[in-house]
């Protein structure tokens, strides 16, 4: 059975990888699916931070390539298979749905990112550091950040909250969940490091017209490498 599971794990990672090639791409929610008209959430980052995908996609390959090939059956790694399956299997067809629906993109986004943390927070960090751990570590950490971005531009598009105020209340979301994961794997960094790329994107995207967002969001990058400094030490 983790045989099979190794090699399910595998085709659902290749068709991870191969899906925004046949998906139209996603560049944001659809503002005309909101009854708030916003052009450009405070919450969403810069452009070029979405480019960490391509690490996510060959690193989750590398490792249900490497998982199946040399870790079959290793008792470290049977545990995160299940969630990780999860977590993948949605992202095969979130992009898809993302175009779709907001609301169903927030839901299944926050589908994903409980998947993946299960899975980062159940793999140990020995034996196979890089070939385990880091790969979902990188996975989950994007989708802490993400899942939030997704709540704000929704709650913020909804009325609930104005555009900056959604932005605060993520920002804050994200640096609570971030601090938790990593004060439970101090010796993974690549997590909390993910975090800070995330949030680096909205201090690039909102230096010029929402400063407030932009030293918000530093303070929170800052928290996270300081707690990253103290949380090595720990481990």
């Amino acid at each position: 059975m983790s045989r099979l599971s190794a090699l399910i794990l595998v085709l659902e990672t290749i068709a991870f990888g191969l899906a925004p090639l046949v998906t139209p791409p996603f560049t944001g929610y659809d503002p005309s699916l909101f009854p708030v008209q916003i052009g450009r959430p405070a919450i969403q980052p810069a452009g070029y931070a979405f480019a960490i995908w391509s690490v996510i996609y060959l690193w989750l390959i590398v490792h249900a390539v490497g998982g199946a090939w040399r870790r079959a059956d290793h008792p470290a790694w049977m545990p995160t298979r299940l969630p990780l399956m999860l977590a993948i299997g949605v992202g095969t067809v979130w992009l898809w749905i993302a175009g779709q629906s907001a609301v169903l993109g927030t839901v299944t986004i926050w589908i994903m990112a409980v998947a993946a943390l299960t899975a980062f927070l159940r793999a140990p960090t020995e034996p196979d550091r890089w070939l385990l751990s880091g790969p979902l570590a990188i996975f989950a950490g994007w989708l802490t950040a993400a899942a939030a971005v997704s709540t704000g531009v929704l709650i913020a598009g909804h009325g609930v909250l104005s555009n900056a105020g959604a932005a605060l209340a993520m920002l804050a979301l994200v640096l609570a969940i971030a601090l938790a994961v990593q004060g439970q794997k101090p010796r993974m960094p690549v997590y909390g490091l993910t975090v800070v790329w995330a949030l680096g994107g909205v201090i690039v995207a909102n230096l010029g017209d929402r400063p407030l967002i932009a030293v918000v969001a530093a303070a929170g990058a800052a928290a996270m490498l300081g707690a990253l400094v103290l949380t090595s030490r720990r481990g």
